[in-house]
């Protein structure tokens, strides 16, 4: 009886997460820790998420219209390539208005192979499509 239980645990134990993590979209300020979380372990894929298209505003690139999401996740791979995290901190979360919002985050980082800690705010433009919450927009300021 404990195996049978322990397989029907494993085999339902991924439905599981992927149900908590697409309940966690719900909110905007669960889909700006999600965002967060990508960002700090430079997941291109887990940012962009299921987004059609992304506007990225980030150094190194020109301001773009959007993009999809393979460009998208492309440019994000080679911002992050030099990038050492050291922190990255939500200072706000708003939603503008029914269906539109956005997260204001400090980045802290060293470019590698050097000590000298950078700052930038990162803002986040999201668009509520159905339950979920999509990133539509990623730009950068010094």
């Amino acid at each position: 009886m404990r195996r049978w239980l322990a397989g029907v645990a494993l085999v339902l134990s991924p439905a599981l997460t992927c149900g908590t993590r697409l309940a966690a979209q719900a909110s905007l300020a669960a889909a700006t820790e999600q965002a967060r979380s990508a960002w700090l372990a430079h997941d291109p894929q887990g940012l962009v998420g299921q987004s059609g298209s992304i506007a990225l505003q980030i150094p190194g690139a020109d301001p773009s219209s959007p993009l999809d999401r393979a460009q998208a996740a492309e440019l994000l791979r080679r911002h992050w390539r030099t990038a050492v995290e050291r922190s990255l901190t939500v200072r706000g979360v708003h939603e503008l208005e029914s269906g539109k919002g956005y997260a204001e985050l400090e980045r802290c980082y060293v470019v590698a192979g050097t000590s000298d800690e950078r700052q930038e705010t990162i803002f986040l433009g999201f668009r509520k499509v159905g339950a979920s919450w999509w990133l539509t927009e990623l730009r950068s300021a010094p």
